[in-house]
Order: structure tokens, then sequence, then C-alpha cells
């Protein structure tokens, strides 16, 4: 660092969103840890332009307890004055006189557009400055521009430059969870719901909630219903519905959606045509600000921790003559862009939709949300297409194995129904692979699977079992009985090392020789070839809601808590939730633990509690160490810190396995599904009997060959060689340590 300090501000802009908090406390601290001072600037650009007790100083301790919380501790609010050259140059004052010249704007477009003008405007700002007699010209001469780092706070997830907004994964909890509520009231009552929700020029939680809930329809503005009688065909489709067996209707719609002449179609409007139509009673629920409101996610406070602590670096870093920069993320990586570059590029879209280019307007979207509504057509039918005369009908086989991960019920109702829907005949086997040796396999139609998409656990039962013995036997008699083309395998390590091995076994068992792919789906998430399993989600989401609680009761009684994860040998779900719950230590197997660890860690929190800390916490998966286990390491702490804090356990179990998958993992799960279910159907129309196992990588979904599966893994812990996310334990130790200026 320079012998002057670099100094950094903060301001969050335009609509709150759920992570901002994590995104201020990542700033401020990394910023102190580099030996910057930092500023947070209050209620957004007004406070910029207002000076005075709306800019404060930060320590390390001023972000305490906030990772948790929803909206923005420092403010946000609209500032007239600051569109103003007159404001804006109040605003180049109070920087200068606090000796600020790096600013981080964490917002929308409208909000990192108003940054950019401000920099462009800097230099002549300063020098009308000088001119009045504000400031000297030798002042002035020490900051001949303003760097600018922008980070995208939007719930709406319209933003091009960032696979994720901060805010987005947290609304499309609530709309989850809220459409999963209405849904169980309108199967009650037989009863249709028009559920609203926010994106004006966006339809991304629009479209992304219908497909995570099974809804029966949805309404967005980047693809208007490509018929003039849409009306028809929704009433229609939703008729059809009924007959086939469905009690509730959940029709959802984006607040910017509109027909092809670009008419604007409001939940009203819609709840009168069904009315009429259906001749009965139509509910509207207008989800509002409960969308931005309330906690955020796991993956709002890791991904908004992440791109703050790379923002203070790209910013300490940046030289005046600097391109402002926008930090987003891409493929869990962080990436950077020019930020107008991608302001313009994020307007574009709303210009295509006004031009009622909706083709275009769909272009300009990633090809993961064209595949999504691609899906969605599909699902939301109420009965599959015809089969074609003469059409040749594989006989496509799902199973799950392994532990149950949630998502596992999403991936089968995706890969069955869009497997009826091309006319192809699907079974599904029962409880994994030793229901397989009994022949526990029977057809599905389109309404067995129905309720599927937002229920936890397995509908089609899953067992640990492995194949050997008389079961290899059994598992080929199912195959030739049932006449099965091809296999889906949803599961785990279980289910990768069963179709392994059965890959093996070909030459003794020729019925083997049919094409199989894996999804993984693990809780662990510790499957090679993909970054993510199904369910590990959901898992973490589990465990970062009960370190929530377990935090709250910590901080009444000056206590210390071991919090024991799931995982085996795989510390993804410690080290994620560490980062997530602000925990000040993670044991893993991946590092392990020494005795010199825990004495060090003992050490800290009896510095912390005695300068006045009310909460200590610690993550350590279940594996991490045979004789430093979770009770050892809470005697230890006990008996050193008896004076100072008392220390209990928290074994947080199995509702780390339970409850319904988060959005997260059933889009992921409905993803991935299909894309299997697609590779099924081309290895049967080659004839080829390949084995692969899929996974998302660097932003890419690609399948790997089955007998790389030992070389890609290390067989004693059960984890893949590679693991992307250790690169994260950079940022989780900083963010956890003691204040370093303390």
């Amino acid at each position: 660092m320079d012998a002057i300090k670099k100094k950094i501000a903060v301001l969050t802009s335009g609509g709150d969103a759920q992570g901002m908090n994590a995104a201020v406390r990542a700033v401020v601290r990394t910023g102190v840890a580099k030996g910057a001072e930092v500023y947070a600037i209050y209620e957004g650009y007004q406070g910029l332009v207002e000076g005075g007790e709306r800019i404060k100083r930060m320590d390390w301790n001023s972000v305490s307890g906030i990772l948790q919380k929803g909206g923005t501790i420092i403010g946000t609010a609209r500032s007239d004055e600051f569109r103003t050259r007159e404001g804006r140059r109040k605003a180049a004052l109070n920087l200068i006189q606090l000796g600020v010249d790096r600013l981080v704007v964490i917002g929308g477009d409208g909000s990192l557009t108003g940054a950019n003008l401000f920099r462009q405007e800097w230099a002549a700002l300063v020098a009308e400055l000088v001119e009045g007699g504000a400031i000297t010209a030798e002042l002035a001469a020490q900051y001949p521009a303003l760097m600018i780092v922008g980070l995208v706070g939007s719930i709406d997830n319209d933003f091009f430059g960032t696979d994720m907004t901060i805010g987005a994964d947290s609304a499309l909890h609530r709309i989850t969870e809220a459409i999963d509520a209405i849904s169980s009231t309108a199967a009650s009552h037989q009863r249709t719901f028009v559920v609203k929700v926010m994106g004006r020029n966006c339809g991304y939680l629009a479209l992304y909630g219908a497909l995570a809930t099974g809804a029966d329809w949805v309404l967005i503005p980047e693809a208007p219903p490509d018929v003039d009688n849409w009306q028809d065909v929704m009433v229609e489709r939703l008729k059809a519905g009924t007959k086939a067996g469905r009690r509730d209707h959940i029709v959802v719609i984006a607040e910017g959606a509109r027909d092809r002449d670009g008419n604007y179609i409001g939940s009203t409007d819609v709840q009168k045509l069904l009315e009429e139509r259906l001749g009965e009673e139509v509910r509207v629920t207008a989800l509002g600000h409960v969308q931005r409101g309330g906690r955020p996610s796991a993956f709002d406070r890791n991904m908004s921790t992440q791109v703050g602590y790379d923002a203070v670096l790209t910013i300490l870093s940046a030289k005046p003559q600097d391109d402002p920069q926008l930090v987003g993320i891409h493929a869990n990586r962080i990436v950077h862009h020019p930020l107008m570059e991608c302001v313009e590029k994020t307007r574009a879209v709303a210009t295509a939709i006004a031009a009622k280019d909706y083709e275009k307007a769909m272009d300009l979207r990633s090809s993961s949300f064209k595949e999504a509504f691609s899906t969605l057509k599909t699902m939301v039918r109420a009965l599959p297409h015809p089969v074609e005369p003469g059409q040749k009908r594989l006989r496509i086989a799902i199973l799950n194995a392994g532990a149950p991960a949630a998502g596992m019920n999403t991936a089968g109702r995706t890969a069955i129904r869009l497997g009826l829907d091309q006319g192809h005949i699907m079974l599904g086997i029962g409880n994994g692979f030793e229901g397989f040796a009994k022949n526990q396999v029977r057809e599905l139609n389109w309404m067995s699977v129905s309720g599927w998409a937002s229920q936890g656990g397995s509908a089609l039962g899953t067992s640990r079992h492995q194949p050997r013995g008389s079961d290899l036997y059994g598992i080929a008699r199912a195959i030739e009985d049932n006449k099965i083309d091809a296999l889906l395998v949803i599961g785990g390590w279980t289910g990768h090392e069963a179709v392994y091995y059965l890959n093996s076994e070909r030459k003794n068992f020729p019925a083997y020789n049919i094409p199989m792919v894996c999804l993984p789906a693990s809780i662990s998430n510790n499957l090679p070839g993909s970054e993510f399993s199904i369910g590990a989600d959901t898992a973490l989401n589990n465990i970062v809601d009960a370190v929530d609680k377990i935090k709250q009761s910590a901080v009444a009684a000056r206590r210390c808590f071991v919090v024991e994860v799931m995982g085996h040998s795989c510390g993804y779900l410690a080290l994620m939730s560490g980062l997530a719950t602000g925990a000040e230590r993670v044991y893993m197997n991946e590092d392990g633990i020494t005795l010199k660890d825990l004495v060090a860690d003992i050490e800290i929190l009896n510095r912390g509690f005695d300068k006045g800390k009310r909460l200590g916490l610690f993550i350590r998966s279940e594996n991490a160490n045979d004789t430093y286990s979770t009770n050892f390491i809470c005697s230890l702490f006990e008996e050193e810190g008896r004076s100072i804090f008392d220390v209990r356990p928290a074994v947080l179990g199995h509702l780390q396995q339970g409850g319904d998958p988060s959005p997260f993992d059933r889009i992921q799960s409905s993803r991935l599904a299909r894309l299997c279910l697609e590779y099924l159907i081309q290895e049967c129309g080659n004839h080829s009997a390949n084995t692969s196992f899929i996974g998302l990588q660097n932003g890419k979904i690609s399948f790997s060959d089955m007998r790389d599966f030992e070389r890609m893994v290390d067989l004693n812990t059960q984890r893949p060689r590679q693991q992307w996310w250790l690169e994260l334990k950079t940022i989780t130790n900083l963010m956890a340590q003691l204040d370093p200026e303390g």
C-alpha cells in the first residue's frame, strides 16, 4: 500500500435487494484488511449530496451482524438533486473534503449510469469548485479523477455482464414459497390463482418462478403469446388440466407482461377473462415488495460477499485513466466488464420490447433463459402431444440412487413429462438399484408426477444399495423383461459408482449395453464433472436458516457454538455455510484439524470475548477429523473459556436433507433432466450404448465418459480431485478474522 491511505466510499442506490448488506460488509472488511479507509454513504446519492453525517467512516465492527439482514443498513433514496449539475458538484466537494476518490456503487442501471456521469464530469466539477473558491488548486490536483466500480443490486436479474444480480435468488425464494403456499389452498378449493410478480422488462422471476413451482401458464415481457387468440388457448389448456385431474391452476404474470401488439396484460384482465370463461372464482395475488424483503438466501450472501471483496481489489488497483468496471459473476467465477457497455446492452432488451421486436429481446437473454422457456411450454401442457402414427417409442427408465436430495423429484418430473410429450414410454424404478434388482418397475403417465416440482425427498424411493452378486442378474433380467432402451440415474456417489460398475460388467451381462446417464444429486456436492449437485443448494439454505437461529440464541448468552454439518469428507457445505453465516472458523477434511489450530482458535475466542464479543461460531464438517470430534472441540473450548463464555454443540443432522427444494435446485434439476433425456434419445438413435454423467462446469453443461470416473475422483474420500469452491477459502478467512486494526 502507498504511504498515504487510499480511501474508498460505498453506497447503495435504487431499489433495495437482499444481499446488499453482505456486499457492503465485504467492501468494508476487505478495504480495512487491505489498509484503506472506508466510508459508507447513507441514503444513496442523496447522502452523497448532503454530506456531513450522511458519510461515515467505517471500521471492522461497523458491519458486524448485518450479513443475514435484508434491505440495506446504509439506506437508499431517490435524489432529484443529484440529477442536477449543482447537486453533483456538492457531491464532489463532499468526497474531496474527505479525501475519497474511489467509489463502489451498488444498484441498478439508473444508479450505475449516474455514477458514470459523475465520473465523466469529475474534472469539470472539480475545476468549478476551484473557480468558486470551495477548494484550492493544490487540493484539486490531488484528485484528478474519480474511480468507480459497480455491483448490480436488482431482484429482476436483468443486467448484462453477470449471471446473477444481488437479490434475484432471494426474490425467487419468496416467489416459490408464496406459490407453493397458494397451490395448497387453491387445490383445496379447486380454484385458479393469478400471481403477479415483479419484472417490468424482464421475465426472469416470472419464468423461473413458474418453472420451479409447476405453474400452468406464464406471461412475460420478452415472449408475448405467439397467437392472437392466446386467451382461448390458455382457457382450453386450463380446462384440459381440470379434466385430466388437476385441482388447482396457477397463472404467473410479470408486471411488464404484454401481448404482441404491445398492450399491457394486467392481472385483473386475466382474472376477469378466466372468471368469465371458466365460470368460477379466480383470485389475484400480487406479491409486491415481499419479493424484496426478508433475509437473503445463502447464494445471495455468498455471491454478494465475493463481488464485494473483488470490487475492493479492483478499485484499489484502479488508475485514473481506467474505465469504470462492473464486477459480476459467471460460472461461479468473478468477471469484469466495462460498466457502460453492460448498461447499454441491458437497455437494449427494453428497447427491443418497446419496438415489439420480441425475437431480438429473447436473443439478448441467455441461452439458459431460452431453454427454460422452451421447457416450460411443454411442462404447462395438460396432457402430452398424441403419439405420431408409426413413431418408434423408446422405453426409458428412471431411478433415484443414494441418499435423498431435494430436487430429485423435480428432475424426474421434467424428464418424464418431456419424454411422454415426445411419444416415448417412461418407466419409474422404485427404491434405487435395490428395487431395480427386484424388478420394481412401473410405467408412468403425465399425472403420475403431478405435484413433484416442489416436493422434497424421493417419490420413486431411493437407497444406498450398491448392486453386487445376484443383483447384477436381477437388474439384467429387469432390463430385458421391461424392454428398457435407456436408463437415467438421478443420484449421488452411489448412483455414479453403480453405473460405473454396471458398465464394467457388460461383457458378462449383454443387457447392460444400453445408454445410461447419471444426473448429479447429492447434498455433499462431491461428484466429478459438475460444480453443483442437485440438493446441495437446498441443504446449504437449511444450514444457514438453522445457524441464523442459533446465532440469535448465542448472542443473548455470550456463547460459542460448534455446528456440525454433513458432507462426509467433502467440505463444500461447511465452507459455504461458514461464508454465508460469518463463522470464525471452518473445519473440514480437506484441511484437517491440528491441536495447534485449536489452541489458536481458543486464543481468538478469549481475545474476542474480552473485547465485548457476544457470539462465537465454528462450523465443522462431519468427517473433518476422527480424533477432534465436535464434542471434543466443545469440551476443549468450554474448559479454556469457562470464566468468559460457554460452549454448545449443534449437530444439524438430517434436517439438511429435508424440506422442499430451493428454486436453484428446481431450476437446475429441470435443465439437467432435459439435457439428459435428449442425450439418451440421441444415443438410442445412433444405436450407441455410451454411459456418461452430466454436469455444469465453467458455465457450460457437458457430458463426461463414465469410464473416466475413477480418474476424476479420490476414491478414499469420495470427492472429486478438483473442487472449485476451495478458491473461496481466502475470502472466508478474511471475513472471519478479528478486527485487523484491533
